[in-house]
């Protein structure tokens, strides 16, 4: 039976372990760290019940204080880990949002295999590079009942703190898989790849959507690039008023995603 460890005070900013989890918290975190912090009772939460305990659960004086009813599971979750307590100053200095409670996880990110062959619905996105975007990307991906996604060289970073938030929780609904070379990746595709675009396009509620498919989203500025436009199987556009810009990439993957649900959802 494993034994609760004792709880550690961190009181100075010269702390190397603290010096750490800052860069974490920045974005920052070193050609050699693969280890990411998580922040908020949600985010901590989700991944407690995905993954189980951290390496290490870090909250504020104030936090221990206070002991609300939420972070009571979450410290006895993580006795047999380590738990930090940090004063309050340096608990914000860490924070990322500007309110909310400072409670942190300490994680190594999943690592997610290809698999063989692809034959549900999925999210496919080329070069985002919007931290926003991608989260928000996710989140409606998760939303819309996908449980998988893949994302090229050249996206932001998908286990950053701006993604992650805008994410709340999509990363733990959904097997991320990253750094991939989605051409190649389309020989394993069972489903349609259908793609937005404004070239030789149909209109989304042309297509009948109650089938699973591949959705493609480009980059912000440049959108898919030719090569995997060219595999294509659908190639769609969203009707919109003339004389507007055309739609954040985050917006139109809303429309198309819930537009397919509503179709599959229609008696």
């Amino acid at each position: 039976m494993s034994h609760p460890i004792s709880v550690r005070h961190i009181a100075s900013r010269d702390n190397p372990d603290y010096r750490l989890w800052l860069r974490l918290a920045q974005g920052r975190p070193g050609h050699r760290e693969t280890r990411i912090l998580i922040e908020g009772e949600h985010l901590c939460q989700a991944w407690l019940e995905h993954h189980g305990p951290p390496e290490a659960l870090i909250v504020s004086e104030a936090i221990q204080a206070q002991s609300p009813g939420w972070i009571k599971p979450l410290w006895r979750d993580c006795e047999t880990t380590r738990r930090i307590v940090l004063e309050d100053h340096l608990a914000r200095m860490l924070s990322q949002v500007e309110s909310g409670p400072a409670v942190f996880f300490l994680v190594e990110p999943p690592c997610v295999s290809l698999p063989e062959r692809i034959d549900t619905g999925c999210l496919w996105l080329d070069r985002v590079q919007d931290p926003g975007n991608l989260g928000t990307l996710l989140r409606t991906a998760a939303a819309a009942g996908l449980t998988s996604a893949y994302l090229s060289t050249g996206c932001a970073a998908v286990w950053s703190p701006k993604v992650l938030r805008s994410g709340q929780g999509a990363h733990f609904a959904l097997a991320v898989h990253t750094q991939v070379d989605l051409l190649k990746l389309h020989s394993r595709l069972r489903v349609p790849l259908a793609a937005t675009t404004l070239q030789a396009a149909r209109a989304i509620y042309q297509y009948d959507l109650r089938t699973p498919c591949a959705w493609l989203f480009g980059n912000e500025g440049r959108g898919v690039s030719p090569d995997l436009m060219a595999l294509a199987d659908w190639r769609v556009h969203i009707p919109q008023s003339s004389g507007v810009e055309s739609l954040n990439v985050a917006a139109a993957a809303a429309i198309c995603l819930f537009e397919q649900r509503r179709q599959q959802h229609t008696d």
